[in-house]
């Protein structure tokens, strides 16, 4: 069995003291269970999240990490430097990265390996915008995004990652894929995996990460191949991100 995973994403949002206040609603809060729960925080306030989660098994994730292991690559924050922090995960190749910020297949391939060299997991992030579900391309861009990564690590490093699938037309739209469109992609992506190591496919945890909430998390994380969730604006709130927590 896969221990399922929930994962908050921050984004840019919050001060100091409201991530602080969060973090210790969500330690006080969070029920003694199965699953494991990480929240990812903007990097200025990592050290004192870690703090606010001490004493509890919440783990600590950062949003982003570079793809160089250090030099004069002003504003960019290593993955030395996460695990320095007390990161245990770090997201790669977001939606919001790629589509902003410039991220590629294969700069997403080298941050997921700076992260393993720093023994931080890497959770690498992918999926289509609407324009390619519409061209009926969704398994090729997802292929294509694994692929990178597979060509740059091998496959055995997914035996130490996590993947979370977004369908970045549900990310902040209020739109959410049907349990039936997410376990299609999940169930896709691990066998991708299986055709090269079925049993790193068996064990590998794939996220959903398109507008979970409360209301929707129980039957996502009913299906088969889905084996928890990265989530965003949801995870801003306490209350609501402990619904979903407890909802596996």
């Amino acid at each position: 069995m896969r221990q399922p995973l929930i994962m908050g994403n921050w984004k840019m949002n919050g001060s100091r003291e409201e991530g602080v206040q969060l973090a210790k609603a969500l330690a006080e809060g969070l029920n003694a269970g199965s699953q494991e729960v990480a929240v990812c925080v903007p990097f200025v306030y990592l050290s004192d999240v870690r703090g606010a989660l001490a004493a509890s098994s919440i783990a600590l994730g950062a949003q982003n990490v570079a793809d160089q292991a250090s030099g004069a690559y002003t504003g960019e924050i290593s993955a030395a430097m996460l695990a320095d922090c007390g990161c245990k995960y770090a997201l790669v190749g977001h939606s919001e990265r790629r589509s902003y910020y410039g991220d590629t297949n294969q700069t997403v391939a080298s941050r997921f390996c700076q992260a393993q060299k720093q023994n931080v997991i890497p959770v690498l992030c992918v999926g289509e915008t609407l324009e390619e579900r519409e061209q009926d391309r969704t398994f090729q861009v997802v292929d294509e995004q694994l692929d990178a990564v597979i060509d740059a690590a091998g496959i055995e490093a997914f035996a130490n990652a996590v993947i979370a699938y977004e369908p970045v037309w549900a990310i902040g739209t209020g739109k959410t894929a049907s349990d039936e469109q997410a376990q299609e992609v999940h169930q896709y992506i691990r066998q991708r995996i299986a055709d090269r190591n079925p049993a790193i496919a068996a064990k590998v945890q794939i996220l959903y990460g398109g507008s979970v909430k409360p209301d929707n998390a129980k039957a996502l994380f009913a299906m088969p191949d889905i084996d928890g969730g990265l989530v965003g604006g949801a995870s801003l709130d306490a209350k609501g991100f402990l619904q979903i927590c407890h909802s596996v």
